[in-house]
């Protein structure tokens, strides 16, 4: 079963466009895509009080359940449902919920960290690092934090200079090395879009699936 799904990591800054990109590729082959996003495997920290989860560092890699992740990569790989974890930006915390996950021809996986982890690294078929601007992936990132997040401002900012800018300097930008492909601009980036297309196609193909082209899709950046 392995060998009939392929996984396309796709990894950048907050705010790159990988969201934009993702949204690109499952609005073509919809029904053909599983997305397994690192953000749902953030720790639970039902222990802690929400005071003490808002100062939490976010974005450094102990903050995921990475392990976690990779036994359920494994599992879709070999043809088998998973029960994935619900993650709640508004009260920093997983919620009691999970979300079924069923294996499909193509699987992606996203997120800032995850060309960091060798392990997870290797479960991937092809690797795509989208690359942008720091001013814009700021811009973005407030834009998106403040209107969907309920966050202030001055929370946004604060966490991006205490966290989130060195977490990236110290472990996302070192992390572009283990890319395939570098995109720049995410999901704008029309000809990264019909190559990756491409290859998808090619593999739906081969396995008796015949996919469409997928619309550009207008998305929050993430």
């Amino acid at each position: 079963m392995a060998d009939q799904i392929l996984v396309i990591g796709i990894a950048g800054g907050s705010g790159s466009g990988k969201t934009t990109l993702m949204k690109n590729l499952t609005n073509g082959f919809g029904e053909d895509i599983t997305v397994l996003s690192h953000d749902n495997y953030y720790r639970a920290h039902d222990d802690l009080p929400f005071e003490q989860r808002s100062k939490l560092n976010y974005d450094h890699p102990d903050a995921f359940e990475t392990d976690l992740m990779i036994e359920h990569l494994r599992a879709l790989k070999q043809g088998r449902t998973i029960e994935c974890p619900v993650y709640d930006y508004t009260i920093h915390n997983r919620t009691e919920e999970t979300v079924t996950v069923v294996p499909k021809p193509v699987i992606i996986v996203e997120g800032i960290l995850i060309f960091e982890n060798k392990a997870l690294c290797d479960l991937m078929d092809v690797k795509i690092f989208v690359d942008t601007d720091a001013d814009i992936r700021l811009i973005r990132r407030i834009r998106r934090d403040v209107a969907k997040r309920g966050r202030s401002l001055e929370s946004v900012l604060n966490q991006y200079q205490t966290t989130v800018k060195p977490m990236h300097e110290q472990f996302v930008e070192p992390s572009k090395k283990n890319a395939d492909l570098i995109v720049l601009e995410g999901g704008k980036n029309l000809v990264a879009l019909e190559m990756i297309t491409s290859q998808i196609r090619r593999h739906l193909d081969h396995h008796g699936d015949d996919s469409c082209l997928p619309q550009i899709a207008d998305g929050d950046e993430e």
